[in-house]
């Protein structure tokens, strides 16, 4: 039977503080033996394209100057 987990203050400060500012990601937490033992944060960054810029800022009224 598997041991229960237990999550102490100092952990779940780790957690939260892995997860705080994640916009686009994932956080993995590791356990050995019932113990966590491990958290892992894995963040993207996503960046629109040009074209969806210029789409997106002409629905909105403003011109954009092509260089």
């Amino acid at each position: 039977m598997a041991k229960p987990l237990e999550v102490d203050e100092i952990w779940t400060k780790r957690i939260l503080g892995s997860v705080n500012g994640l916009e686009y990601g994932t956080v993995q937490i590791v356990v050995h033996d019932g113990r966590i033992v491990q958290i892992e944060r894995t963040e993207r960054k996503r960046f629109e394209s040009e074209v969806a810029l210029r789409d997106r800022d002409s629905l909105d009224g403003k011109q954009v100057k092509s260089k």
